[in-house]
Order: structure tokens, then sequence, then C-alpha cells
């Protein structure tokens, strides 16, 4: 067993690669429309509950995240834990009728003093066996450091100074409403107490309840779709985040979009950033358009 040790903390390299059972999940056209209703989503297709928002991506493989993650850091680690970064790959959009089925697995962990990391590998698949998206989460374990770690990182999508300086090709505002994390918790299927009680949110050191990472995601998937996009899901390649500030129900919110390099000819690329109260919430965003 190979392990990483610091202040009496250790990391378990030995269950990297390791698949979590798989587990089936059923897509509805009411689950997928709760879901588009709870992040503001106007695009008619997701209203409809015809396609999948993007992020509902999350929601099949939510249940096999953290037990990836929980195979690597110790399990007493989970209320240190908070989501860093989110990347998905979309092979073709989720749809009503899809019968999917999922399995994660750690591939990598590295520890710094502030935090330690463990990366998390999704993948999606339907009844027939084709990929549907693919997913890296990782996982920071707040003030844990875990050494030098091993395995791989997840794939890189860093803003850079060159992208902000030139001229946006599109802004989006919105507004996180204050029943927000109300009605994200149930159609996401995430209970995390943070985001629903306030007492409990002020214990673990945060000004009250926050908005979910992924929900604020969520914002950005479709103001990306409609303004780069033409609202078509279809055409949306990848997503990538890191989760910089919470975001507070209540405040609103403005994502700006910059053009930047793409490795494919046949795909535009672009880096983005969500502001929040004068705050980087959302950075290092990265969308590719097909």
């Amino acid at each position: 067993m190979t392990t990483s040790e610091s202040a009496g903390v250790v990391f378990d390299g030995s269950g990297l690669g390791e698949w979590t059972d798989e587990e089936r999940f059923s897509v509805t056209a009411e689950r997928i429309a709760e879901y588009a209703a709870a992040t503001n989503d106007p695009i008619a297709a997701h209203l409809s509950g015809e396609i999948a928002p993007p992020v509902f991506a999350v929601v099949p493989v939510f249940t096999s995240m953290a037990p990836a993650a929980l195979s690597v850091a110790p399990v007493e680690l989970l209320m240190k834990l908070v989501h860093g970064e989110q990347d998905f790959l979309f092979h073709r959009p989720i749809r009503a009728g899809d019968e999917l089925v999922v399995r994660a697995k750690p591939i990598g962990y590295v520890g710094r003093p502030n935090g330690s990391t463990v990366v998390v590998y999704a993948e999606t698949r339907d009844a027939t066996g084709e990929l549907v998206n693919e997913q890296w989460m990782t996982a920071f374990f707040r003030k844990v450091d875990a050494g030098p770690g091993e395995g791989e990182p997840a794939p890189a999508h860093r803003i850079t100074d060159e992208d902000r300086a030139a001229d946006p090709v599109a802004k989006v505002d919105a507004h996180v409403d204050q029943d927000q994390t109300f009605r994200y918790s149930p159609a996401s299927g995430d209970p995390m107490p943070i985001h629903l009680d306030d007492e409990i949110a002020r214990m673990a050191g945060l000004p009250g309840i926050i908005n979910h990472g992924l929900c604020t995601m969520a914002f950005t998937s479709w103001a990306a779709l409609t303004e780069l996009a033409d609202g078509d899901t279809a055409r949306l390649r990848r997503l990538a985040v890191r989760f910089a500030k919470p975001v507070l129900p209540g405040q609103d919110i403005t994502t700006t979009f910059w053009s930047t390099e793409s490795d494919d000819p046949g795909v535009r690329a672009y880096a983005f950033e969500t502001e929040a109260a004068g705050q980087i919430a959302i950075t290092d965003g990265r969308v590719e358009i097909n």
C-alpha cells in the first residue's frame, strides 16, 4: 500500500484507478425540467425536459464522486472537503428516456500546505455502452497537506492574463434567487447543509447559506449556450471551471467570456470568469463549442 502522511493525516494511493460499482440512472423529462427551473435556465429544450442542461450531467454520478475521493483521503476529512474544480467533456447531450450507467475512480492526489486535492474521473454511458460524457472532479481538502502525492492531474483549463486583456466577446448578467439553494438541492440530489441551514453554514466558517457551486456553474453553462452556441446544447463540447469564492443567495453575478486558443481547428474555445459582489467566484473557466 502506497501512502502519503503529513501531520498525522494519511492519504492512501492504493485506491487510485479503482472504479466504484456501476450505478444506473433513468433520465425523465420531469427531472430534467426540474433541474432547468432550479438553475434559472432560459433554454426551451431544457425547460420542456427534452434535453438536459449540460451541468445536469453531474446528477447521475453525484453519489459516486465522494466515495471515489474518500477511497484515497481519510473519511474523517469529509467535513473538510469542498468542490475545487469541475470539468465536463461532452460526447452528446443527455436526453429524456436515457438509461445511463455511471462509475468513477480516483486518478491522482497531491498535497500543499493550504490543502490537498484528489482528482476523480467519472464516465457516463448509455444502455448500449456509448460514451455520453466524461468528468473530472477535483476535491479540495482544506488545511490538510497530503505530501507530494501520486497519479494524474486533471486536464488543464487555466485562464491567462492575455485572455483577460482581450475585448470580451460576451457578458451575461444573472440573479441568484433567495430560494435558489432550496430549489437546487432536490433537483440535483445534493443535500449538503451549508446550502440549506444558515446556522450550520456559519459554524463551517461561511457568512451564511451559500449557493451550490454547481448551480452557479449551471448559470454559466446556459450563458455560454445562449451567447456562443445559439442555444444548441449539442454544440457544447467542454465546460470547465475552478470554484474560487462562494456565491450567496440574492447576489447578482456577471459572467465574462473571451476568445482563447483552441487545439482543434474545428472547435471554438473561450475563457471565462464569473464575478459576484466585486469578487471572482468562478475562474479558470473554459468553454469549447463545435
